[in-house]
């Protein structure tokens, strides 16, 4: 998994809840997004600039965050990000420390490899999930998992529970369907002058 460095500045908590919505308006005001770490016992609440996060949320890719908190750094992973439902632009970032011993919970986008049988008969090829839930020791976790569809045929598909990948438990329902080659009207064509 690739990783990228994030400084912080720590940021005080409020006591009532309408200094504390002051308090991260300014902040927002200022290009921050307000972040809290969880995992590490005592939750740490602090403030990034938008220009720290955009490789880290802009991207297909995903990360193991070095997050260096005034001094104090940390190994984290991207938990939950909100957005503005208008303007799209970041509200908050939750991060979640990742301990060398416990295993982490995270979504690891999938690539599909090879040209499937079914494509070579005309079929279409369809990614239905781009992502899929994994959990493992976070130095296991690929930076993508790769699925093999040369042996797909036309109108077939392949399901999370045919996959299996090394030190990963894939936390997905077993019969979502990961890909599958449709039928196009030219294949139904084919098929039909074969018979």
């Amino acid at each position: 998994m690739k990783s990228i460095e994030i400084k912080g500045t720590a940021r005080e908590i409020a006591a009532r809840s309408s200094e504390q919505a002051k308090a991260l308006k300014e902040i927002r005001k200022n290009n921050g997004v307000p972040c809290v770490l969880y995992g590490g016992g005592e939750n740490l609440h602090f403030t990034v600039t938008n220009d720290m996060l955009r490789n880290l949320v802009y991207t297909p890719s995903i990360y193991l965050v070095n997050l260096d908190v005034d001094g104090k750094k940390v190994k984290a992973i991207l938990k939950d990000i909100q957005f503005h439902p208008v303007k799209d632009t970041i509200l908050h970032v939750d991060f979640l420390e990742v301990i060398d011993s416990k295993p982490i919970v995270m979504e690891v986008p999938v690539q599909l490899e090879g040209l499937a049988e079914g494509v070579k008969a005309g079929g279409k090829m369809t990614l239905q999930m781009r992502k899929l839930k994994v959990k493992a020791l976070y130095d296991k976790v690929p930076e993508k998992l790769v699925v093999n569809v040369s042996h797909l045929g036309l109108g077939k598909t392949i399901q999370v529970g045919e996959l299996s990948y090394d030190n990963l438990e894939l936390l997905n329902s077993k019969d979502n369907v990961v890909c599958a080659v449709k039928l196009t009207r030219a294949a139904r064509g084919l098929a039909a002058k074969g018979k």
